[in-house]
């Protein structure tokens, strides 16, 4: 249509251009993106706000996928989610002097109480904690240093945990290396049976024995460590955590020192088999998910104190005194032994590489031209003539990876050559044989199916209807008292058969041992 003016002139009027934008419906566009927006908006405020995410639940099923002992049934996962999740009823434990506390769930069991146990050693044992005697090997490291092993076929649960420790968790995995390392049925049946006595006679505070309740407790918590009973565990999961949580409260009083006797020279054996246990329950919890308040921080300031108190001569003395004092290599193989249970942790230790390095040359200064490692120089100490402490001086280096030097294969050697155990003997001193049964373990080979047959039926026969072992001629007693350390030791050393991989996976080295 055209338009006119008043004189009737026509109008030329200008078509306004479209652009691309208002062709396309623009407009349209934006206000519809708009309105998505907003409905966008409104329904992520929704989701996150009303829908609460799913309470994240501790998976107890054994390495490998399937099977064991701890992932069977729904049921049991449920109990010890229960049993190991903070609660408002949660017990509180302080401890005296201390700016933190330790809190663990309530227990329902009810402790008898032990006997008391008259010392570490139980006074007559050959060797003694103090003596030429030596303690429990932890198996083989990858190098000074330590560290994660990731490894293979780990399933869900364990991953993280360096593989010579996670094989001992799943029930075919253990019972498949019993069976190939020369182990029996009758040895599984008496470690359970040991482990249900221990659980019986621990105190009510979550300790084991009279005096010396620090290493007690620590023996009893690595045997079972040993059989892969945590916190998490259906049948030892209270004790176990009851026991963790005494050595977390007795640390807590003393900054990371942990010993019921500051007094007594022994207390750097204490300190060091508390530390021990420490370690591997750290290792344990952080891969279980199971939060134990303070547990980390006292692992780190336990590990810390042995490195930094470490003696001018690479070992450790009594006390931990820097210089002068005494220093032997049985306190020192203690002291390796925890600080390799640390450096499973993934817990960072300064200085620890140097350390182990000085330790490591203290102990390997001692061994005789025979094989056989001294006491405090390159003679076995007191009257024996057998050089006690030869299991300690091939763990020492089986576990930081010096298992393939000539010093662990003349070792072995003269622990064939010249090794006895008769329970009922004086050559049935468990503390040497303890250490050595690791060493031989490590080692494999023709040397290990040797040793084997001397000291497994030895330990089995000598178990009471209990579940403890009967005591040795020549033990000084105290009601009992060394039943604690007698059986943790024998039970250890029946669990060397899966509880650390031995040093060449397969048992097929140096058969002329």
């Amino acid at each position: 249509m055209e338009l006119y003016d008043s004189e009737g002139n026509l109008i030329q009027v200008k078509k306004r251009k479209v652009g691309f934008w208002a062709k396309i419906g623009g407009g349209s566009l934006m206000f519809a993106a708009l309105f998505h927006a907003v409905l966008l908006g409104i329904g992520a405020f929704w989701i996150f706000q009303v829908i609460r995410e799913p309470e994240k639940k501790v998976d107890f099923m054994p390495p490998g996928g399937g099977g064991g002992e701890r992932g069977a049934e729904h049921q049991v996962q449920q109990k010890k989610r229960a049993q190991i999740t903070p609660t408002t009823n949660a017990k509180r434990v302080f401890a005296e002097g201390a700016q933190a506390s330790y809190a663990i769930p309530e227990q329902g069991d009810s402790f008898g109480e032990m006997s008391p146990l008259s010392s570490l050693s139980g006074g007559g044992m050959s060797g003694g904690l103090g003596g030429s005697g030596s303690g429990a090997g932890f198996g083989k490291g990858a190098g000074v240093g330590g560290g994660l092993g990731m490894g293979g076929g780990a399933g869900k649960l364990f991953g993280l945990i360096p593989e010579t420790m996670r094989k001992r968790c799943s029930k075919e995995d253990r019972l498949a290396r019993l069976a190939e390392n020369g182990g029996t049925p009758a040895c599984e049946d008496a470690v359970l049976k040991s482990l249900r006595w221990l659980k019986s006679t621990q105190a009510s505070d979550g300790s084991w024995g009279d005096k010396k309740k620090a290493a007690m407790t620590g023996f009893a918590l690595l045997a079972y460590f040993g059989h892969c009973e945590t916190p998490a565990s259906q049948e030892f999961g209270d004790s176990c955590m009851k026991g963790i949580g005494y050595l977390v409260n007795l640390a807590m009083k003393r900054d990371g020192r942990m010993a019921t006797d500051f007094t007594n020279h022994d207390w750097v054996y204490e300190h060091a088999i508390a530390t021990y246990a420490l370690g591997e329950a750290t290792t344990f919890c952080k891969e279980l998910k199971v939060e134990v308040p303070s547990l980390v921080e006292m692992t780190e300031k336990a590990g810390q104190f042995i490195i930094d108190n470490q003696h001018k001569s690479g070992g450790w003395s009594y006390y931990y005194l820097l210089k002068d004092g005494h220093v032997d290599v049985s306190v020192v193989g203690w002291q390796i032994q925890a600080l390799k249970a640390c450096s499973h942790t993934g817990i960072k230790y300064k200085g620890l590489n140097a350390c182990i390095s000085k330790g490591l040359d203290y102990v390997n200064a001692r061994q005789n031209a025979n094989g056989g490692y001294g006491y405090m120089g390159k003679e076995p100490g007191g009257k024996n003539p057998y050089f006690t402490l030869t299991g300690v001086g091939m763990l020492c280096n089986q576990m930081w990876g010096k298992g393939a030097q000539g010093q662990v294969s003349r070792a072995g050697k003269y622990i064939l050559d010249n090794t006895k155990f008769d329970y009922n003997a004086k050559s049935g001193d468990l503390y040497v044989h303890y250490y050595e049964s690791q060493a031989m373990m490590q080692l494999g080979g023709d040397g290990w199916k040797k040793y084997n047959e001397i000291f497994r039926d030895q330990v089995l026969n000598n178990q009471t209807e209990e579940g403890s072992w009967k005591a040795q001629p020549g033990e000084v007693t105290s009601g009992g008292g060394d039943k604690v350390y007698r059986t943790a030791l024998c039970t250890l050393m029946l669990e060397v058969y899966y509880r650390f991989l031995n040093s060449d996976s397969g048992g097929k080295r140096r058969p002329g041992l």
